[in-house]
Parts: structure tokens; C-alpha cells; sequence
């Protein structure tokens, strides 16, 4: 056993030491996992992840077979640099993030407490290449009504590609449960999660869609209301998939109880829960087909804002 644990110690370097073999700074190899660039392994005792030597191998294939290096390729810009890079107006660049059409991939909060939005440049060169017509004159239809109402997907799009990228690294259905119920307003999640045992036991599991916390009370507020649904269809959506991976999680790995069978139904649910019903596999297929499109960096809204101006 021990032979076994040096082996696997050998195997796998710290993050710190692969962020230095790499060429990347802190922030950059944290994006970088954040992204699914970079897979990491949990330590054999729990505590931080590591990066396994042949992962690193894997890294450096790739590297000499792409046409950016890895540091270029996670570089992000802030609304006025990627208007410039884009060629259009701040204004504009705006327009088309509130709409959905571009997905922040990062955000920090400036000295004043306001949220500062970071997208990879990568993505925006991609997007200017495919919808040049959305760079100029009128904006489409469906994205001036969206923008009439008021809309803001920014932080959306940001949560949801954030679960995409956690739901990826765990294959254990009590952790996607908890990933759901992180999203959820605390109301609406007692709503969902009405067995004691089932609340604690997730309340344990989740640490957040991101590691730590802002310093300061009020930015720790401004940070959290990132994380939460606020969209009546994202609200159901994700309740849709917490109710799909308790039900597996509570088939594979039921806790130690009374049998949940045999207990009462609770009234008061949601109405639109049972809706879930009959169309499990309908989800499951939709759920995987959006993580292979963000595995391959491509934001779910912008696809589909493209079809509804008509764009291919």
C-alpha cells in the first residue's frame, strides 16, 4: 500500500508545479481548469487537486500540434478590448452580450464593487468570423425584443457554462445534485429537497461554482447573486436536473434512513416538477449534447441567438 501511494504521489505534481511547466501564472492555469483545458486529479487524502504527469504529456502533444500556444489561447479581455478586437463599439459589444450572443468566461469585481466581465479572445475572433451581419446595422429582431425587455444573460450564461464545466469533472450523482442545488435560491431548493437528511447532505457536498469568496460582506453579496437563478426557465431547468441526479443518486448510493418509498408526499411542490416526468431521457440527451459543445468552447447561447437572427 505504501509502494502503491509513493507511485501515485510520483505520478501526479502539484498545481503550482504544472502551472511552472506550463508557462502559465496562477490565473491562468485556474482558467484554464476552469475551462476543461486542463484535467486535474483529487489527492489520495482529499485535499487539493493535482495534475497527473501524463496529463501534462497530453498538454505538450497538443501544444506543439496547435497553431496558438496554450497561454494565448486562455487570454481574456474585458468589454473595451473586445470591442476593439471585434471592431465594433463598446456599445454594441455590450448589446451582444446582454442578448446572449457572447458568454463571459471569467468575471472579478473591480475596487467599486461592480462586476467586471472577462471573455476569452479566442471565442470573440470566432464569433467575428461566423457573424460578421451581427457586427453592423440593425440589430435582428429577437435580439432588439430581448433588449427592449430588459434582458441581461450575461451572468446566465456564465453559471450555466461554470455547471457545464463542474458537471464534467464528477461522475458521482450526489455531487451533480449538490452542483444543481447551488444554483438555486434557498426557497426554491426547500421546495425540491424536502427529506432533512438529503438538504445536510448536500449543503456538505457543495463548495460553490467557485473556490473562495470575495473579501468584504458586500462583495461576498455582489458575488452571490452571480450564482443564483433569477430566470423563471432557468429556474425550472435546473430543478429539472437536480430532480434527474437525485433520482440517481438516490438508486445508486441511498442514504442510511427510513426508505424514502414509504414515506408521505409532501404537498406544495411545484407544479412544473411534474413535468420531469416522461421526459428523462429527452433531458439526459440534451444535457449531454450542451456539454459537448462546451467541452469544445462553443457558449449554448450563442448558437442558438444565431439560428433565431437567421444565422448558420
Amino acid at each position: 500500500m505504501v509502494v502503491k501511494e509513493v507511485q501515485q504521489a510520483h505520478a501526479t505534481v502539484t498545481a503550482v508545479r504544472a502551472a511552472r511547466e506550463l508557462g502559465l501564472d496562477r490565473a491562468e492555469f485556474g482558467l484554464a481548469v476552469q475551462l476543461g483545458r486542463i484535467r486535474t486529479v483529487p489527492d489520495r487524502d482529499g485535499g487539493r487537486r493535482r495534475v497527473a504527469r501524463e496529463e501534462l504529456e497530453r498538454l505538450r502533444e497538443l501544444e506543439r500540434a496547435a497553431t496558438a500556444p496554450l497561454r494565448t489561447r486562455l487570454r481574456t479581455v474585458g468589454t473595451a478590448e473586445g470591442a476593439v478586437l471585434m471592431g465594433i463599439s463598446p456599445f454594441r459589444f455590450t448589446a451582444l452580450a446582454r442578448a446572449g450572443y457572447l458568454s463571459p468566461a471569467n468575471f472579478y469585481l473591480n475596487r467599486y464593487r461592480a462586476v467586471v466581465w472577462l471573455y476569452l479572445a479566442e471565442e470573440l475572433t470566432d464569433f467575428t468570423a461566423r457573424y460578421a451581419e451581427m457586427l453592423t446595422g440593425n440589430y435582428p429582431q429577437p435580439m432588439r425584443a430581448s433588449l427592449d425587455e430588459g434582458a441581461d444573460r450575461r451572468a446566465r450564461n456564465w453559471r450555466s457554462r461554470r455547471l457545464g464545466q463542474l458537471l464534467s469533472r464528477s461522475d458521482d450523482p450526489w455531487e451533480q445534485a449538490a452542483l444543481f442545488a447551488s444554483l438555486l435560491d434557498p426557497g426554491e431548493l426547500a421546495d425540491l429537497v424536502r427529506d432533512p437528511r438529503e438538504s445536510a447532505h448536500l449543503a456538505g457536498l457543495w463548495s460553490g461554482l467557485v473556490p473562495g469568496e470575495p473579501a468584504g460582506q458586500a462583495a461576498r453579496e455582489v458575488a452571490r447573486r452571480l450564482f443564483v437563478a433569477r430566470d423563471r426557465d432557468e429556474i425550472e431547468w435546473i430543478g429539472a436536473g437536480l430532480a434527474l441526479a437525485l433520482d440517481e443518486a438516490r438508486t445508486r448510493r441511498p442514504l442510511p434512513g427510513p426508505d424514502r418509498a414509504a414515506m408521505p408526499v409532501l404537498p406544495g411542490a411545484p407544479e412544473w416538477l411534474d413535468r420531469v416526468k416522461g421526459v428523462r431521457s429527452w433531458l439526459h440527451r440534451g444535457m449531454k449534447r450542451t456539454l459537448r459543445r462546451r467541452r469544445r468552447g462553443v457558449p449554448d447561447r450563442e448558437r442558438g441567438a444565431a439560428a433565431e437572427a437567421g444565422l448558420r
